[in-house]
């Protein structure tokens, strides 16, 4: 699955997958493009997969490799082609939506600038007009158009309606589709996408409101020893299960994302100390509190433990500067046992 090869793509396996990617690409005499490296390495992640069977087919048909193919099968089998092709298609409809509604407009303008030359005409032959019979002529003539400019009315009404409903259809698509966008598959919370736009913006919000912000980096320990002993299905389980720990201690406005591999974030804002480090302390605890076990086979994988870095924003300092040293304190954590939480110096501590 696609989690899985971006799992690979952020761990010590990658540099591997890479050499093999550049390999195969060179015994299938294809050209290492960015496009066509991205499917090679879909393709070697998950050769069993959609996109894995439909290259193994085109090279065992020995079909051309050319530039039209690699942008058909990113477009049909890459999230970002998906995403990109997604957003075509809400394009083209709400072009027809807006069409339809111009000529809904231009048609009821034409109607009523013939109304209205219907209606001085009348007007003007009423005044000059003697005869009871010619006055019943102009009364019926002004009767069929008005009938016609109410008819007309009524069909530009539907029409905008029918436009309404279908433009607030595409809404709702088009926000499923930037959810999807922002969202990890493996484990529905927030990608590293919606991260950084999050973590700027709260930090920016800090900033303006001079209020605090702290920034917890959370990884999860031995991970490639779960990925090594029990395979890449059972390394998923964990980061399902972390996953789902922090999502349930992180209600708005805290924000909970898979930062990348086996790393995960979570931004406080607007929080004391002592309620970032109990939450932090909860986590922790509760990960490494249950014992999982492996889905297909039952077999005991022991706990689950999780180091943890947090730094509190300093005045003026910006969103990457703030990572820097969550991640810094996350190294700490690492390097000092495990299974903790170290809160990152600010600068001033850092001189003295």
């Amino acid at each position: 699955m696609a989690a899985q090869v971006e799992t690979t793509l952020r761990g010590p396996d990658s540099y591997s997958l890479a050499r093999r990617v550049i390999e195969a690409m060179e015994a299938a005499e294809v050209w290492p493009t960015p496009v066509n490296f991205e499917l090679w390495l879909y393709y070697l992640g998950e050769p069993d997969g959609p996109l894995g069977r439909e290259i193994q087919r085109l090279l065992e048909t020995r079909e051309p490799f050319s530039e039209a193919t690699a942008d058909m099968l990113a477009a049909e089998y890459l999230p970002r082609g998906r995403l990109s092709e997604e957003i075509r298609d809400a394009g083209r409809v709400l072009d027809r939506e807006l069409s339809s509604v111009a000529d809904a407009i231009s048609d009821a303008h034409s109607s009523n600038v013939a109304f209205s030359a219907t209606l001085a005409e009348a007007s003007a032959n009423i005044e000059s007009a003697d005869d009871p019979e010619q006055l019943k002529i102009l009364v019926t003539g002004l009767t069929a158009a008005t009938h016609q400019v109410q008819a007309e009315n009524a069909s530009l009404e539907q029409r905008l309606d029918t436009s309404t409903q279908e433009v607030a259809r595409l809404r709702e698509h088009l926000e499923l589709v930037r959810r999807d966008a922002m969202t990890d598959a493996l484990t529905n919370l927030a990608n590293r996408k919606a991260f950084d736009i999050q973590l700027e913006s709260a930090t920016k919000a800090a900033e303006t409101g001079s209020s605090s912000l702290a920034l917890a980096v959370l990884d999860i320990d031995h991970f490639k020893r779960f990925n090594d002993t029990w395979g890449h299905q059972t390394g998923d389980q964990v980061l399902r299960y972390v996953g789902s720990v922090l999502a349930r201690v992180s209600p708005e406005p805290r924000f909970a994302a898979r930062y990348g591999g086996e790393e995960f974030a979570l931004i406080f804002p607007a929080e004391k100390t002592t309620a970032v480090l109990a939450a932090l302390e909860c986590v922790r605890k509760e990960i490494r509190s249950r014992a999982l076990r492996r889905r297909s086979t039952n077999d005991d994988l022991g706990a689950v433990t999780i180091s943890i870095g947090f730094a509190e924003r300093l005045p003026g300092e910006t969103a990457m500067s703030l990572l820097e040293r969550a991640d810094a304190a996350l190294y700490e954590s690492k390097h000092g046992g495990r299974d903790m939480t170290t809160r990152a110096r600010n600068q001033q501590q850092a001189a003295a």
